[in-house]
């Protein structure tokens, strides 16, 4: 940003960017995704990304929440994006911290709304995949992978608390591991 600099304002204990000529502080938050694990019939629906990062491999129907937009719409609409699937929130299946990126991710519990799927334009494809079919080697994230553990031990009871980030990745902070499965 043109005349930002990087200082410590008064009273506060971190850097932060500010201007150089009138002290406004231009604070940097993490950003929030919204998504969600569609399930019908014990099958999970997935979608194989058309656009980066990880272009290719699979993830869940979710993305950044937009502005005026709730945790619950922007679920929705994100299943709508990227599956044209009109989804049914059954509930907050997990908060996600993830550390090195900046981003907070809260992933719902849901199933379809109304029959019938379609990739939207930011999916290759979509697929149903039963437990024992999901490519594990193909998922584009960890949060992924963790919110689908979640859904597993959750599946057909009622939610309790959102799952909170696994013990081996307390802040989110490790990278994509390499061909890792659960």
């Amino acid at each position: 940003m043109p005349g930002f600099v990087r200082s410590i304002p008064e009273g506060d204990d971190r850097e932060r960017l500010t201007c150089a000529d009138c002290g406004f502080v231009a604070y940097e938050n993490p950003k929030v995704v919204v998504g969600s694990v569609v399930a019908e019939g014990g099958r999970i629906l997935l979608c194989r990304r058309a656009i980066e990062p990880r272009a290719g491999f699979w993830t869940l129907p979710a993305g950044y929440l937009e502005m005026q937009e709730t945790v619950e719409e922007g679920a929705r609409r994100e299943a709508w994006e990227e599956a044209r699937a009109r989804i049914a929130l059954e509930g907050v299946l997990a908060v996600y911290s993830i550390a090195r990126l900046g981003q907070v991710q809260v992933i719902f519990r849901a199933s379809l709304a109304e029959p019938g799927i379609e990739a939207g334009p930011e999916s290759l494809e979509l697929r149903w995949f039963g437990w024992e079919d999901i490519p594990w080697e193909e998922i584009a994230f960890p949060s992924v992978r963790w919110a689908l553990r979640r859904w597993r031990e959750t599946a057909g009871a009622p939610l309790g608390p959102p799952a909170l980030n696994p013990p081996e990745d307390p802040r989110g902070t490790r990278p994509l591991p390499q061909a890792q499965g659960l």
